[in-house]
């Protein structure tokens, strides 16, 4: 996942979603400034953990996904974008994004509770109906509806929605140079302070080799990886990533063993990731260059193959440039 390769003025950082955001900011902060950013930064994160977590059953959408059928409900603004972010991203990946797996994500040990085998009988035996075809969203009114019994699950794209709500924070503060991150989700605000871009390290996966593979510099651009070496199980051998195959409520197997995507928002470049890792390393490339897709995969064997700006990264590992604005 990316790593952050950069010195900078000012490092604010805390807990959130069962790991770290960060935030760099280049350029001098007062004291007073720097504590307001930091309690800016920690509520903007809580929001969405609050929001959107699938741990925490009294989350706006545990509740959602717990609320009748077939009613409209009230939600809150945050969670109605990802929400309609989630429903694009399904149509735009062809299904391969998809939000209503909360059901295999428990029940194969991904969630809160151990491994079911019961749990994981009942849901390949009848995969669960698309978000696409089952939710409804009514931005203007505030509100969703779903069509069928749901467990819609967020892991896939709130991570980088956080990530745009640091910057959001950042500028409501008046910065304008930061390098923001929850996880391996990173997007840059700006340049450094001398006009270069952040620069920002992919790993190369854990069993092919240590310490990265590759270095991207990025401007007003974010970046995110979706990868199977740091959230899996083994059985029989056989590798099974965190990420959910929809049609077979299952873990993918035969995927990269990651998939680092650039995109303008990072949670546009967190759920693409998700998608090209379900997709597979050939689907995903084809789709990705089709779609006009800045993507790197690498492969557990060492092999990497990238598109838009990722192309010359794959083999070379030198640094592509982030700098113009990326496509979403």
């Amino acid at each position: 996942m990316p790593k952050i390769a950069t010195k900078a003025d000012v490092t604010l950082s805390g807990a959130t979603m069962g790991t770290i955001w960060q935030v760099v900011v280049d350029e001098p902060l007062s004291d007073a400034a720097r504590m307001a950013l930091q309690a800016a930064c920690q509520a903007a994160v809580d929001e969405v953990d609050d929001l959107m977590s699938t741990w925490r059953p009294d989350s706006a959408l545990m509740r959602f996904n717990a609320a009748p059928v077939g009613e409209w409900h009230d939600l809150p603004g945050p969670l109605l974008a990802v929400l309609e972010a989630g429903l694009a991203m399904g149509v735009a990946t062809e299904g391969a994004f998809e939000m209503n797996v909360g059901e295999a994500v428990r029940a194969w040990g991904f969630g809160p509770e151990p491994i079911d085998l019961d749990a994981i009988r009942k849901a390949s035996g009848q995969p669960p109906v698309s978000a696409r075809d089952a939710l409804a969203v009514d931005r203007w009114l505030g509100r969703a509806r779903k069509a069928a019994p749901m467990m819609l699950d967020l892991c896939g794209i709130a991570k980088g929605y956080g990530v745009d709500r640091l910057v959001e924070t950042a500028l409501a503060h008046g910065i304008a140079r930061a390098l923001c991150s929850i996880d391996g989700e990173v997007r840059a605000l700006g340049c450094r302070a001398n006009g270069q871009a952040w620069a920002v390290g992919i790993d190369a996966p854990d069993d092919v080799e240590r310490g990265g593979h590759s270095v991207i510099l990025l401007a007003d651009a974010a970046v995110a990886t979706s990868g199977d070496y740091r959230h899996f199980l083994t059985i029989r051998g056989t590798r099974l990533s965190h990420t959910i195959q929809p049609e077979k409520a299952a873990p993918v197997v035969q995927t990269p063993a990651s998939v680092t995507v650039l995109a303008q928002s990072c949670m546009l470049a967190d759920a693409m990731a998700t998608a090209l890792m379900v997709m597979g390393r050939d689907r995903g490339v084809d789709h990705a260059r089709e779609a006009g897709i800045s993507a790197l995969f690498l492969d557990r064997d060492g092999r990497a193959v990238g598109t838009g700006l990722f192309d010359s990264a794959a083999e070379t590992g030198h640094s592509p440039d982030a700098k113009a604005r990326v496509p979403a």
